[in-house]
């Protein structure tokens, strides 16, 4: 058994991918290991065989697909917690069979995180030269035809997304030390992530900007598909992490989700009571970290079956970021709207024990 706590999605995935590649008939693009059909097959599963990466409307998935199979770059646009550095990953291993080229953006990434850098003790013994080149992900992925990523691209400073411009339209990166360049080959491309909540950090310029095709990550819809996803995801996550096995009631799953969208769409499930929101983004991902936390409650310290006290500081934690505005919100919050459901008393005793 691996050791690895978790695995890259071409590895975590193999199998089904090498069931996708054996049965794919369709045209694939230069570079690609799979052809745009079967990529979205991978990414929304069939129901069988292959396991749903990503929950959403299709058409979302075949417009990322249909775009990394032009001359355009990908920009996954959306709240935190809409999966965009999941469906990033699995993407490029559909695409490339390789999700590791990746560039992780901060206030301190630095232009050669784009673009190269330099082994500075062959740099000084040697001088300028290729073996004292480090390449940057994105410079292997040119190299290689592979997708390269590059997540949060706007806490990454101006100057610094602007290396991507000459990527990006002319398809090559110059070396002007060696008075070389590096060309793209083909099956090259790149996927960006943004957060929404991000815009006016480090805004995109529009030179930039023009260089991407944005699909917008939109929150589950409906309640029910989000419980969906929430269900897939901590099954997945306890698995994966070996958690003993627990009495995970749908009924917990939902209440969580409930809470959240509630909370964060400032109006009850029934439309009738208004609630203020509180300043955290309370996103699926969000409630996926406290049912996962939860069940390790239940399956260490109590009697294996996850009850509203098990997931009850989750939720309090996830709510109230501020100490002091986020806490008069989730008190009203519990006062006002979650004491008056009958069938939710042991929930509410516990958030307030827990509170």
């Amino acid at each position: 058994m691996t050791t690895v706590l978790r695995a890259h999605a071409e590895d975590q995935y193999a199998e089904e991918l090498a069931i996708l590649a054996k049965n794919d008939d369709r045209t694939r693009p230069p570079g690609w290991k799979l052809s745009p059909w079967a990529v979205t097959g991978y990414i929304l599963g069939d129901g069988d065989q292959i396991t749903p990466k990503y929950i959403g409307p299709r058409r979302i998935v075949e417009v990322a697909v249909a775009t990394l199979a032009t001359d355009r770059a990908l920009l996954l646009l959306g709240v935190p917690g809409t999966a965009k550095t999941w469906l990033s990953e699995h993407l490029a291993a559909a695409i490339s069979g390789d999700s590791t080229l990746l560039v992780q953006g901060t206030a301190g990434t630095a232009e050669e995180a784009i673009r190269y850098g330099w082994n500075y003790a062959r740099l000084l013994s040697e001088g300028p030269s290729r073996q004292a080149l480090t390449p940057s992900p994105v410079m292997r992925a040119m190299a290689e035809g592979r997708i390269a990523r590059v997540e949060e691209l706007t806490r990454m400073p101006s100057d610094v997304q602007d290396a991507l411009i000459t990527v990006l339209s002319e398809k090559t990166l110059p070396i002007p030390e060696l008075n070389e360049e590096v060309q793209a080959t083909r099956g090259f491309n790149v996927i960006a992530t943004a957060n929404d909540r991000d815009r006016g950090v480090n805004d995109l310029s529009s030179a930039l900007r023009r260089r991407f095709n944005t699909v917008v990550l939109p929150v589950p819809a409906t309640a029910e598909e989000e419980v969906d996803i929430v269900s897939r995801r901590v099954d997945q996550l306890g698995r994966s992490l070996e958690l003993p096995r627990t009495t995970t009631g749908l009924e917990e799953i939902r209440r969580v989700v409930t809470v959240f969208r509630e909370l964060r769409t400032g109006v009850t499930e029934d439309g009738r009571t208004k609630v203020k929101s509180p300043s955290g983004t309370l996103s699926t991902a969000e409630a996926i970290s406290v049912l996962t936390s939860g069940i390790a409650l239940a399956a260490h310290f109590g009697d294996g079956v996850l009850r509203p006290s098990d997931v009850a500081a989750g939720i309090v934690g996830a709510v109230v970021q501020d100490p002091v505005s986020d806490r008069v919100v989730w008190r009203e919050y519990l006062e006002t709207v979650v004491r008056e459901r009958q069938d939710w008393r042991d929930f509410y005793r516990a958030c307030r024990d827990a509170g």
